[in-house]
C-alpha cells in the first residue's frame, strides 16, 4: 500500500472509527442518565442520540464523497447504509449491559439525525 493510500485512510477513516469509539463508550455505560428532571433527561438523550448519529453521518459522507470519489448520491447512501446499521449494533449491544436495554426507538431516534443530516448534507453540496 502506498504512502499516500495509507495517510487518505488515517485522514478519512480515523475520524469515523475514533466517533464510533465514543458512541460504543457511552452505550457501555449502565444506567446513564443526567441530574437533570426525568422529562429533560428525556429530551436531551433524544437530541444526543440525533447529534451523534448525524456526526457519523457527516464523518461517512466524507470518506465516501472525498476519499473514494464517489457521487454525492452515492456518497450519502452510503453514509446512511453504515449509520444505521451502526444504530441497530449499538442497540444490540445494548442489550448486554447491565441497566442497559436496546431499543427500536432509539434507532428510530438515531435514523432521524441521520436522514436530516444527510438532507443538510445534500443540500449545501448540491450548491
Amino acid at each position: 500500500m502506498s504512502n499516500s493510500k495509507t495517510k487518505s485512510i488515517i485522514k478519512f477513516w480515523l475520524p469515523v472509527f475514533l466517533w464510533c469509539a465514543v458512541i460504543y463508550y457511552f452505550s457501555a455505560i449502565p444506567n446513564l442518565k443526567s441530574d437533570l428532571p426525568n422529562q429533560w433527561d428525556f429530551v436531551l438523550r433524544k437530541i444526543a442520540h440525533m447529534a451523534e448519529y448525524g456526526i457519523l453521518t457527516i464523518l461517512l459522507f466524507r470518506v465516501y464523497f472525498k476519499s473514494n470519489g464517489f457521487t454525492i448520491k452515492k456518497s450519502i447512501s452510503f453514509a446512511i447504509i453504515f449509520a444505521l446499521t451502526y444504530a441497530f449494533t449499538d442497540e444490540y449491544h445494548q442489550l448486554f449491559v447491565f441497566g442497559r436495554e436496546g431499543s427500536l426507538v432509539d434507532v428510530f431516534v438515531d435514523s432521524l439525525g441521520v436522514f436530516f443530516t444527510a438532507f443538510l448534507i445534500y443540500r449545501r453540496v448540491k450548491k
